[in-house]
């Protein structure tokens, strides 16, 4: 299965020191939103206020930033900016939903350094120190995949306040919908499984092959950083051979990955790995390719 992230990101910066009083200028951050989106902005408490015409990004996906030290940290910021440091605080907020938790944010300079946020608490805020004077790539950690949602240019300017109001809408393109009769409530929407592309192993073997820590690393990042998470590693095979020994391959397989993240630091209990053997394809098995694909390793976390 695949996920698609739908990011339309709106920024407000507030920079302390190096600016005039009420001065504003336009920064070169960066978001994924196109120029026929309209950016939006966000209070002195974080919460968005309706968008407003005429602000909008660009078709680089470029952010007109207005910096200016009109305003302090948000009364729920605990980082403080320093003379080498800045302040970025985040507020991810879903359109319709409102603020979202549990969100960890990775910054990465241009010489590769990342900086973490902590989770979004109950008003979807988080905070992290960067080095100022450097532009860095913004990607919200995930299972599954991940894409640049923003970049952000911190001014070489000490003690700077920057904060960032993010929205994006999550969609699901290929979850198909549950149809369930009139009389009988419609169940949750179960929780999202991803694939994890460059798993590979040994033929017939529970062995994993060294071209899959990349992406298993990956899988140690988020968990690292996102220390509510608790996942499920799951097991799958084509339908060639026997259900048991497909079934027994395939726990082999899902406890291979749990034994490798285990060894990478992440606690035995956030894990559990299931083999479901060929009892859930995503592909006909009728031809190679379609084999292929059921022959995988899924991730899932707990809800």
């Amino acid at each position: 299965m695949t996920r698609a992230l739908l990011f339309i990101l709106t920024v407000h910066l507030l920079a302390c020191g190096g600016s005039k009083p009420g001065a504003a200028k336009p920064g070169d951050g960066t978001g994924g939103a196109t120029g026929d989106e309209t950016a939006g902005t966000a209070t002195d408490d974080g919460t968005a206020s309706p968008d407003k015409p005429g602000r909008k990004t660009r078709d680089s996906g470029e952010f007109a930033i207005n910096q200016s030290d009109a305003a302090s940290r948000p009364t729920n910021g605990k980082l403080k900016a320093t003379d080498t440091e800045a302040a970025v605080r985040f507020f991810v907020i879903d359109k319709d939903k409102g603020p979202i938790t549990g969100i960890v944010i990775a910054l990465t300079s241009p010489t590769g350094e990342k900086y973490y946020t902590a989770e979004t608490d109950a008003a979807g805020f988080t905070e992290v120190l960067v080095p100022i004077g450097a532009k860095y790539d913004l990607v919200f950690l995930s299972l599954g995949r991940r894409d640049v949602a923003s970049q952000v240019a911190v001014a070489n300017e000490p003690r700077l306040n920057l904060k960032l109001t993010l929205r994006y809408k999550r969609e699901d393109l290929t979850a198909p919908p549950i149809v369930t009769p009139p009389s009988e409530p419609t169940p949750a929407a179960p929780a999202p499984r991803f694939v994890l592309d460059g798993v590979q192993f040994e033929t017939g073997k529970a062995t994993l092959t060294a071209d899959s820590s990349a992406r298993l690393d990956a899988i140690v990042e988020y968990m690292t950083h996102k220390a509510s998470a608790t996942i499920e590693i799951s097991g799958h095979t084509d339908n060639v051979g026997g259900n048991k020994k497909n079934k027994r391959l395939s726990q082999q397989r899902a406890d291979a990955v749990r034994d490798y993240l285990v060894a990478k630091g992440i606690e035995a209990s956030r894990i559990t790995a299931i083999g479901y053997g060929d009892e859930r394809p995503i592909a006909s098995n009728d031809t190679p390719e379609g084999r292929q694909q059921n022959r995988r390793i899924e991730a899932m976390e707990a809800m």
